[in-house]
Order: C-alpha cells, then sequence, then structure tokens
C-alpha cells in the first residue's frame, strides 16, 4: 500500500502546486490525507480529487461548489447524482464563460474603433503641426 501514497513534496511535484495550497485544500475538507505526525500522505484518493480540484478551479468553478460535487461521490448511487449535477453546474459554467466571451470580443471590437480614431486624430493633429 505504501507505493499508493505519496508525500507533500511527491504531490507538489506531480500537481505543480504548492505545499500551501495543498494544506489549505486539507483545511477546505478537499482532500483527507493521512496523518503520521507532522507528515502527510496522500492516497490515490487524494490525487484523484487534487485532479478534478484543479480542473474545477481552471473551469471556474468555486470551492464550495467542488467540495459539494466531491461529496456527492460517497452517496451510494454509482455517482448518478454527482454526475447529474457536475453536468448541470459546468453546463452554467459553460454559458456564462461563452456570454462573457462575447462581452470582451465586443469590448475588444469597441477598443480597436477608439484605438484607429484615436490614431486619426494624433496623424491629424501631427500633420497640421508640420505643415505649420
Amino acid at each position: 500500500m505504501t507505493e499508493d501514497l505519496m508525500t507533500i513534496r511527491e504531490m507538489c511535484d506531480a500537481f505543480e502546486v504548492t505545499p500551501r495550497t495543498l494544506r489549505f485544500y486539507e483545511a477546505k475538507e478537499l482532500l483527507f490525507p493521512i496523518r503520521q505526525g507532522t507528515r502527510r500522505l496522500f492516497t490515490r484518493r487524494d490525487r484523484a480529487r487534487l485532479k478534478l480540484i484543479l480542473r474545477g478551479k481552471r473551469f471556474g468553478f468555486s470551492l464550495e461548489e467542488i467540495r459539494q460535487l466531491l461529496d456527492l461521490y460517497d452517496i451510494g448511487d454509482h455517482q448518478v447524482t454527482q454526475l447529474s449535477k457536475t453536468y448541470e453546474l459546468a453546463t452554467q459554467r459553460l454559458a456564462d464563460m461563452e456570454r462573457q466571451r462575447a462581452e470582451l470580443d465586443e469590448a475588444i471590437v469597441e477598443l480597436k474603433e477608439q484605438l484607429a480614431w484615436g490614431k486619426q486624430q494624433l496623424d491629424s493633429l501631427t500633420s497640421t503641426e508640420a505643415a505649420q
């Protein structure tokens, strides 16, 4: 079984996170490493949970949403509830991201128009000064 355990350093190296991050996730009850004195040993389950935590964060889920989704794993319905709730939240998150992208695209177009106008004004002022 010891080959299935990883130290905090091994976890940090494998997932490119800091020890502080792992301790924070443990404090938020997202990870449950085995404690041996001051040592933390992470199980395969912890590694799977960390992978899902990091993916959830990348997709913009809050830590509370991630914790609630992870907690649904243990309710005993072959993950039907967990997958259904994850699908529902992910669908909402995707719609939010697409809305944000559309707003950003619109802002980019508007900023480009303003920059073009500003350049035209500068060019006009510069050519007027040069002519005098």
